[in-house]
């Protein structure tokens, strides 16, 4: 099979839906056939989701990159001598595409140096399946997903300047009410609650965030609260307190800033996809 790429059978269906923005097309490149499976099944659960290529070695997944037209690369780190490297030659053979790097476990320099070299998501190969579903439509939309432990070392090595060059941006100046949405996004909050805490409607919040996002040249949630951590942007800054009227979440654990806005995960999981009783329902995917 080496040196060839190989299709799935519904590849003409998925190129004529996709055309209407409904599908997440994706490629899944992986060293072990029972994987791969396990994958296929998963997505096949999932209406918004579909594998239009595989591919078991690293020549058949540069292959099908060029050949398929798909949003998302689910890539095995050990299916390369160099992953990073590889992630790398990836995204200079096609560009647009967002790929999420499944490792066997937690490497630190690993994780920072898939980041750097822009790899989108970066999961454990013990990802449970509701949680990869969940990865892959943040990935698709362009969000980061990195798992807990991950987000903490992007964070260490973002303050200690390992990710990105000091003095990048330069220093912008934010208006009172966009310091206090910023301040409550660092805090992990949703746009619904810091509606309810600022007193104003989530669509404002959306607008204010687009603005941020335009002065401080971020693209998203996660590089937002990075940048902000790292220069002190919003120090000193509380955000407001839930109104006494409002219903919130007593449970006094504060979400990670970080971790909200790039999708990680905690040990309790949400409530899993209902899959059938075949002989590749995988508990795990490994």
């Amino acid at each position: 099979m080496a040196g060839t790429s190989v299709g799935v059978g519904e590849n003409h269906e998925v190129h004529q839906a996709n055309g209407a923005g409904s599908l997440i097309r994706v490629i899944v490149a992986d060293t072990q056939a029972i994987f791969r499976a396990g994958l296929r099944k998963i997505f096949a659960l999932e209406d918004d989701i579909r594998v239009v290529g595989q591919a078991e070695t690293l020549p058949q997944t540069q292959s099908a990159v060029t050949k398929f037209s798909a949003d998302v690369l689910i890539l095995e780190s050990a299916m390369a001598p160099n992953p990073v490297e590889a992630v790398t030659e990836l995204l200079r053979q096609a560009p647009h595409l967002k790929i999420v790097v499944v490792t066997p476990g937690l490497d630190e320099q690993l994780t920072l140096d898939l980041f750097r070299r822009g790899a989108h998501g970066i999961l454990s190969r013990e990802v449970e399946p509701e949680l990869l579903v969940d990865c892959l439509r943040k990935v698709a939309a362009g969000e980061p997903w990195l798992e807990s432990q991950a987000i903490q070392w992007v964070m260490e090595a973002y303050r200690g300047h390992s990710l990105r060059p000091s003095g990048a941006r330069p220093k912008v100046q934010l208006t009172p009410k966009e310091s206090l949405i910023v301040s409550c996004v660092t805090q992990g909050m949703k746009n619904k609650e810091i509606a309810v805490r600022v007193g104003t409607t989530e669509q404002v919040v959306k607008n204010y965030l687009r603005k941020v996002y335009d002065k401080l040249g971020v693209a998203d949630r996660l590089e937002l609260a990075l940048y902000c951590l790292s220069h002190h942007v919003v120090d000193g800054i509380k955000p407001p307190p839930v109104p006494a009227s409002t219903p919130h979440n007593g449970d006094g654990a504060p979400i990670s800033a970080i971790g909200a806005a790039a999708g990680a995960t905690t040990s309790v999981a949400s409530p899993a996809t209902p899959s059938d009783s075949d002989d590749v329902s995988p508990q795990k995917l490994s």
